[in-house]
């Protein structure tokens, strides 16, 4: 099968460093290692970009034009006519878009070609809208765009149940919605490997960009009802330049006035290389974001072995087992949450046990051999949808 990936705002390096750049590394990787041929189509970052072949044999071809990357529309028009030219030569048997804007691209490049659409949304905007998220220069015009693209795609993957719930309620019909939730590299993030340098404290972890303000100032209160404990904050910018962000003094001066600063350390952005054996030191993963589409870095908390802690919502929810890989507490209760970090910290053993139970469900359900299968087996239904059409 030959497969056109669209997705103008990823780069297919892990070296990359983000969560989605390697999502799609290795989705591209796992499909072209079922024997597809696989072309991941992007926007080109500057004007010389070529294109090039990434590790799989899995081709990447940068398209223009070059844009400052604000307005997701901005340039559209023309990488939607670039798309359509190199579709007219050579032609895919399946377009698979990432994203709405891709989604976007993709379905105006495909028109009368009669090339089936599979569309992954990621995120959408009437859930980042109903958690009160920023939605960009975009965000009108997404909103009335993202049910549209729906609509005219064969297939749409949602991320965890509670997308598929917006979906159907945007009108897109329940039967071209199938969940197909991320995929976690169980090589990379399982529980045999290094373990990063820790004291004899109970410690907690938890990973945040410091857009999810709020709930991690529930966590700090949460901190000052469990005293044993300390807690790493990973993510965000380099450590050296945390002090620049209002955001991180805004935490930090509330660790101080919580008496809990000398049990709180603020890490900064941890490598992807590094992050494993940081899951591993930790006794749990506590969750803080109460809106987290795709659930990666739980799900590799506990491919590690780490018990999770999380809000009952999007990914998270459908990935940790309550009671039995993980504990899902209702969010914005700081006293509830240490109470239950409190119960799980007494008891090592089931802690232990939590933690094979979520590295077993990780390697099951949510290895890239499985996700990958599913995703083909969507395209083998949109293949067949569309030549019955």
């Amino acid at each position: 099968m030959k497969i056109a990936l669209v997705a103008q705002d990823v780069q297919l390096e892990q070296q990359a460093g983000t969560s989605e750049d390697a999502q799609l590394t290795e989705l591209s990787r796992s499909l072209a290692g079922c024997g597809h041929k696989v072309t991941v189509y992007t926007r080109k970052h500057h004007a010389s970009q070529p294109a090039r072949v990434a590790a799989g044999g899995v081709r990447v071809i940068p398209l223009g034009p070059v844009t400052d990357g604000q307005d997701p529309l901005d340039g559209m028009s023309a990488f939607t006519g670039l798309l359509r030219t190199s579709w007219t030569k050579n032609r895919p048997d399946l377009v698979h878009a990432v994203r709405w804007d891709s989604g976007l691209a993709a379905l105006a490049a495909s028109r009368d070609l009669g090339i089936p659409l599979v569309q992954a949304f990621g995120s959408l905007g009437v859930a980042e809208q109903r958690h009160k998220l920023a939605l960009g220069a975009a965000g009108t015009a997404r909103m009335r765009l993202e049910p549209a693209i729906g609509r005219g795609a064969v297939a749409v993957l949602a991320a965890n149940s509670d997308q598929a719930a917006d979906l159907a309620h945007l009108g897109v019909p329940r039967s071209s919605v199938r969940v197909v939730p991320c995929g976690i590299d169980t090589d990379q993030f399982a529980p045999e490997g290094p373990v990063a340098a820790r004291n004899s404290r109970p410690r907690l972890v938890t990973v945040t960009d410091y857009t999810e303000q709020s709930e991690i100032s529930t966590l700090l209160r949460a901190m000052s009802r469990v005293p044993e404990a300390e807690l790493i904050v990973a993510g965000g910018p380099l450590r050296a330049e945390l002090s620049g962000l209002k955001e991180y003094q805004a935490l930090s001066g509330l660790a101080e006035s919580l008496g809990v600063a000398d049990r709180v350390a603020f890490a900064g952005q941890v490598s992807r290389s590094q992050l494993p054996a940081l899951l591993r030191s930790a006794d749990l993963f506590v969750h803080t974001a109460t809106y987290d589409p795709a659930g990666i870095v739980p799900l590799e908390a506990m491919a590690c072995g780490t018990a999770v802690v999380t809000p009952a919502s999007g990914a998270p929810a459908d990935a940790v087992v309550d009671g039995t890989s993980g504990i899902l507490v209702e969010p914005g209760r700081p006293a509830l949450l240490a109470q239950r970090i409190r119960h799980l910290l007494a008891r090592p053993m089931l802690i232990e046990g939590y933690g094979l139970a979520a590295a077993d469900r990780v390697r099951s359900r949510y290895s890239w051999d499985r996700i990958a299968s599913e995703i083909i087996a969507v395209y083998d239904h949109a293949l067949t949808l569309t030549e019955a059409a």
